[in-house]
């Protein structure tokens, strides 16, 4: 069985030169510049904005600063929503696991004993098995819980975080 190749290019290249860097970085590269949580987490550096235009400026700057330490959020919630959701974790492991079995077979038929089963059956089998599961298990649900928690979570620190000093008087032009 070949392996899945995901277009990022496509999905990307919408949004123009912002995920560049993530498209040319391996994934080991992108969590090495994580900030420490002392700067993440900084309670001296928490105000409230003044108006819309502060807001705008925190977040460029704290998406950009602070992109390593949001993907780490994103990922520790997805684990959440999965451990909170068993049938959506089980339904994941039962197609993954299905999928790698039937790609094991490597074209030959799946002989019981009983009954033999080639790979079209089994893959009706598996969908049969997993459309009503997947259903009942809400993905959709737990994506869109997944998207507005990260949302909340992301654009609230980065909105609320001030920029450091020194980076704050380095945009007035003088």
């Amino acid at each position: 069985m070949a392996s899945i190749k995901i277009p990022i290019d496509a999905i990307t290249s919408r949004f123009g030169d912002r995920f560049n860097s993530i498209r040319s970085q391996p994934l080991g590269t992108r969590f090495a510049n994580l900030r420490p949580v002392s700067e993440f987490l900084d309670l001296k550096r928490i105000s409230k904005p003044a108006n819309f235009g502060e807001v705008q400026s925190r977040v460029n700057y704290n998406l950009s600063y602070f992109s390593s330490n949001y993907a780490v959020i994103f990922v520790m919630l997805s684990i959440y929503s999965l451990l909170t959701n068993w049938l959506l974790l089980f339904v994941i492991i039962f197609v993954t696991g299905g999928l790698y079995g039937i790609g094991k077979l490597g074209g030959r038929d799946l002989d019981l004993g009983v009954a033999r089963f080639n790979t079209s059956q089994l893959y009706t089998g598996l969908m049969i098995v997993t459309i009503p599961l997947g259903f009942l298990a809400s993905p959709f649900t737990t994506v869109l819980w997944l998207i507005g928690a990260t949302g909340v979570t992301v654009f609230g620190h980065a909105a609320f975080l001030d920029k450091p000093i020194e980076n704050a008087f380095s945009e007035e032009a003088v």
